[in-house]
């Protein structure tokens, strides 16, 4: 079976895109400035990524918070209509089946995105209905992300972080939070297919860069953004990635909350820990982290840091290892030496 292309698929082949399989999709990986350059765009202005690959499942019906409530592990009491909030889907073992974003659009409804090979998943585990294929995605990243989104049209500006807004642009409802996945401030907007086009040539002639999921990836790294398949999988847990704000402990339950609180009351075997280099290399999910010739873990995701010119990785590690530990990298034979750091490995300065 071929991979899906988003709605937007032919006007990124116009824009010069490189074109790539992700999670059973053609995206863009990159367009003709290449990676770097889009990264750097959005570290210093803004960028717009596709990122309809994600899927959105709505629920909405009275039954809905409690639904929501009694099977992810944040608490929405936590927040209100009108905001977003980060969360889990665990299986009753208490691996992770995906990370989520919850966008409480109103009083009984709920739109919930999923990870783009995830859809499924979350579906069969809440009562919603897909509406992926109805809507494109489009990121908007970057500290000038508002001023220029605003360029389109001046609401964008007022969707404050973690905020959830709709309204009606020409003639249809957009959906709109103040979320991504950079680590700069930015937004993420939900538009039918039949505007989809023409906002994203407007965010274009608004000086918007066009960015690929390359950028995507390396910007989500360096901000130590887990992905799902690399840090979070069903292999491994929300306190090993050192997520537990996202669990809710004072609410009655939440699905796999059992084998969560067993992990807490022994403690995590693997910790989320960073990991960089002193040379341009890239580092690569794999390579297995050595203390002293013992293996004491193995890197989930790693590549070159555009921001701070040198290779950087993350991976789930014995825990204890403080920063400037000296460490080896072994891939395929090569040794690499490399340092034990702090996460994130930038912060946004907006």
């Amino acid at each position: 079976m071929s991979d899906r292309r988003p709605f937007l698929y032919d006007v990124h082949v116009e824009f010069g895109a490189k074109i790539v399989p992700f999670g059973g999709w053609e995206m863009p990986l990159q367009y003709a400035p290449g990676t770097v350059a889009e990264h750097l765009a959005c570290r210093r202005d803004a960028v717009v990524f596709d990122v309809s690959h994600l899927g959105t499942v709505r629920c909405d019906g009275a039954q809905m918070f409690e639904a929501l409530q009694n099977t992810l592990t944040n608490d929405l009491e936590k927040i209100a209509p009108g905001r977003a909030q980060y969360t889990h889907l665990l299986t009753d073992e208490g691996f992770v089946v995906d990370d989520i974003i919850v966008w409480w659009v109103s009083k009984d409804e709920f739109d919930v995105m999923p990870n783009a090979s995830n859809t499924s998943g979350v579906t069969s585990a809440l009562p919603g209905r897909d509406v992926t294929a109805e809507r494109c995605i489009l990121a908007v990243q970057g500290p000038s992300a508002r001023t220029k989104a605003a360029i389109v049209d001046p609401r964008f500006a007022e969707v404050g972080r973690f905020r959830v807004a709709r309204f009606d642009y020409e003639g249809v409802e957009i959906r709109v939070a103040g979320t991504g996945y950079t680590g700069e401030p930015g937004l993420e907007i939900a538009a039918p297919n039949e505007v989809a086009e023409r906002l994203f040539r407007r965010l274009a002639e608004a000086g918007v860069t066009p960015a690929g999921l390359g950028a995507r990836d390396t910007l989500r790294l360096e901000a130590a953004l887990p992905l799902y398949g690399h840090e979070l999988s069903l292999s491994s847990t929300t306190l090993e990635a050192g997520l537990g704000w996202v669990l809710g402990w004072k609410k009655k339950t939440f699905k796999g909350r059992g084998a969560v609180e067993r992990e807490r009351e022994r403690g995590v075997a693997r910790l989320l820990t960073g990991v960089a280099t002193a040379g341009r290399q890239p580092l690569r999910d794999g390579a297995e982290v050595h203390v002293d010739s013992k293996n004491v873990g193995t890197l989930t995701s790693g590549n070159f840091s555009p921001v701070l010119e040198h290779g950087i990785g993350m991976g789930l590690l014995t825990p204890g290892l403080a920063p400037g530990c000296d460490v080896t990298l072994v891939l395929r034979g090569r040794e690499i030496p490399a340092t034990v750091t702090a996460l994130p490995f930038i912060r946004s300065e907006s």
